[in-house]
């Protein structure tokens, strides 16, 4: 089992938008990448991006700077 650590997870609207993340995301050569939504949190699409909590700055950025559509960013315990 996988040890448990503070991440920045992004939640979105539409699975088009987790996907566009991705790709900008793997473009970015960000180290975050696609899961489940946690329980913790509610979310229309079934995706959200989990990143480590030093890279929420960047992360930030880049859904700023490609206009990528997101419901809500929040820090978990995952």
């Amino acid at each position: 089992m996988r040890k448990k650590e503070l991440r920045v997870v992004v939640s979105f609207r539409t699975t088009t938008q987790a996907i566009a993340m991705e790709e900008a995301g793997k473009a970015a050569g960000l180290s975050g990448r696609l899961i489940p939504v946690p329980r913790q949190i509610t979310a229309d699409c079934g995706l959200a991006w989990s990143e480590p909590v030093q890279g929420r700055e960047e992360l930030e950025q880049q859904l700023s700077e490609r206009k990528l559509g997101y419901d809500q960013i929040v820090e978990l315990v995952i």
